[in-house]
């Protein structure tokens, strides 16, 4: 009875618990991870999907094909970039006619996998914000447009305080953690609007000179710090609601000006080169933290080949990440399908995931199921 007692105590305990064992079990795997993108899509103001497109999507059938995909991370949405969420109940209008309580189930069914989930938030770019804050923001289009003015990351910490308690997630995946404007360096230059003067005046000390006045140098100054203050509100509300969730950052310009040798890329838990070319890849370790794991990216975006990526970035003991956007419903075809026809026989996307699905489930290229 006794040892019967122990057992089933033990179990309890493991339930209990099961949302922290993914983190533990795979603290020191490397990262094999896939996000089906819920970010572009039609009928939305701008290049960003419509309120509520896929909101049918089914948590299992979605956990089931990235474990099939052999993923032991899941990089999921807690609110996309037309600022709905993905979960029910929050501070966050959900996404409109939500059929599940998409990330909460997912993390769960995830969990039973031994998966990790992140959350994705748009640091720079909210179309829902972006209509109802006409003055601190630069429209709506889809690029960075938002300035991180007091009043925004206060409610883009709250959103991921309330994502981090409600779904149990394991992770934030952080993008666009950008000034307004391109992506890509070179940047155009801020437009300085009055929500901007103030943050000048909060960032750098001293009253705002006009625009007139700002030299290129004092520009990269406000901009770096802008970032800086984003960031260090972004960890401290991260770490203060979960010590043990992660912060996963991803950027298309790792070497870029505005973070580069920043406090930001030392303290980050994961780094995400999502340009995904072997070269910064290689020389942006210099810049991370000791604990910091970094990861390289196969999208069609970026046009690298994975056959070259995939064995470099093991080779290397760096991650892999990959994203598209859904073609069948919220969904991609069966894992099978990539797997049933040969490597050089796919296009695009198309390749990376018949690359990662190989890849993940330790086959090799020339594998071609059933032949």
């Amino acid at each position: 009875m006794r040892n019967y007692l122990i057992f089933f105590g033990a179990v309890v305990f493991m339930l209990l618990s099961g949302c922290q064992r993914p983190v533990q079990k795979l603290a020191d795997e490397p990262i094999r991870a896939y996000n089906i993108d819920f970010n572009w899509g039609e009928g939305g103001p701008n290049g960003f999907a419509k309120p509520g497109l896929w909101a049918d999507a089914n948590p299992e059938d979605h956990v089931n094909w990235y474990a099939a995909l052999g993923c032991n991370v899941i990089q999921s949405f807690a609110v996309s970039c037309n600022g709905y969420a993905w979960y029910k109940n929050g501070i966050v209008p959900e996404q409109p006619g939500l059929k599940f309580d998409f990330l909460t189930e997912q993390v769960k069914l995830a969990h039973q996998k031994d998966m990790k989930v992140f959350g994705y938030f748009c640091a720079g770019s909210n179309t829902k914000w972006g209509l109802e804050h006409p003055d601190l923001s630069y429209g709506i289009p889809s690029a960075p447009h938002i300035p991180y003015t007091t009043i925004y990351l206060d409610y883009l910490c709250a959103s991921i305080k309330d994502a981090i308690m409600k779904t149990g997630i394991d992770g934030v995946f952080i993008d666009w953690l950008w000034n307004p404007g391109t992506t890509m360096e070179p940047y155009p230059p801020l437009k300085w609007i009055a929500c901007e003067q103030q943050m000048y005046i909060e960032l750098m000390g001293e009253t705002f000179p006009g625009i007139e006045k700002i030299s290129p140098d004092t520009e990269l100054q406000f901009r770096r710090k802008a970032i800086d203050r984003c960031w260090k509100r972004i960890r401290e509300t991260v770490k203060s609601t979960n010590p043990d969730c992660l912060i996963w950052l991803t950027s298309c310009q790792l070497t870029s000006k505005d973070i580069a040798g920043s406090d930001m890329l030392k303290e980050v838990d994961w780094v995400l080169n999502e340009a995904g070319d072997i070269a910064t890849t290689a020389s942006v370790r210099s810049m991370l933290g000791t604990q910091t794991k970094i990861g390289t990216c196969l999208a069609n975006w970026n046009g690298q080949d994975p056959k070259k990526v995939v064995p470099a970035a093991i080779s290397e003991k760096v991650g892999l990440y990959g994203f598209t956007k859904p073609v069948l419903g919220s969904l991609m075809p069966p894992v099978e399908y990539y797997l049933s026809v040969p490597l050089d026989s796919l296009k695009g996307d198309e390749k990376n995931i018949g690359v990662l699905a190989r890849t993940y489930n330790n086959l090799d290229f020339g594998y071609v199921k059933n032949k």
